[in-house]
């Protein structure tokens, strides 16, 4: 169907940017693949990055992988949603596909930190969920950090500095969920999604149905 996607009551919707952020090593990506693996109509939004490739990742599926020149580049010709620094490298989400998707009913997910979520929020409005995930504590961080067994010992201290400030936004996202274990933190992330659906403001057909509803009945 072209347009605004249908629900399952044949009302037409928006899609909507639908946020996951955390420090690093607290499950958003986890989190991120199985609500892809389990969700109809929900598509991940690919960022661009100046980041070196890491072993098993693919150009224009993990993330487009582009110099700082190219960076900077979409950033001033207005190509990019939003965009940040993180540990000295650059990240931003192309405009042209979230907003595609937007108006065919297809809902972006985002794996981006507290910078992009206000960046998106002020360009976005309520087209924006945000969830932060926090880790049930400091230890269990530094467990995943270590489990992964991606970084350096240096790299794992700095991203573990680099938490307590992240987490100081909790404030400005729209729900919090802490990921005591990956299967509760999940059905949580689910049931917001599914919730956001269903908003008022998002079923676009909504107000045509209730006429209808209401012609039947006065008929």
């Amino acid at each position: 169907m072209s347009g605004q996607s249908q629900t399952r009551d044949h009302l037409q919707r928006r899609g909507l940017m639908f946020v996951l952020s955390s420090p690093s090593g607290a499950g958003k990506s986890t989190l991120a693949r199985r609500l892809l693996a389990a969700t109809a109509a929900l598509r991940m939004s690919v960022s661009v990055t100046t980041r070196p490739k890491r072993p098993g990742e693919v150009d224009g599926q993990d993330y487009f992988f582009v110099d700082k020149r190219r960076f900077d580049a979409m950033v001033r010709d207005g190509d990019l949603l939003e965009h940040a620094s993180v540990f000295d490298h650059f990240y931003g989400t192309p405009r042209a596909a979230v907003e595609t998707a937007l108006a065919s009913g297809e809902d972006v997910l985002f794996d981006i930190d507290w910078q992009g979520t206000q960046q998106l929020r002020d360009k976005a409005g309520k087209d924006v969920v945000s969830v932060f995930i926090l880790p049930p504590s400091a230890a269990d961080l530094e467990k995943r950090l270590h489990t992964r067994a991606q970084d350096s010992d240096a790299v794992i201290r700095g991203r573990m500095s680099r938490a307590s400030h992240e987490m100081s936004h909790f404030s400005e996202y729209d729900y919090i969920v802490i990921n005591h274990t990956i299967e509760q933190a999940f059905a949580e992330v689910e049931a917001i999604l599914k919730a956001e659906r269903l908003k008022r403001d998002r079923r676009v057909g909504l107000s045509d149905f209730v006429r209808e509803l209401q012609r039947q009945l006065e008929a």
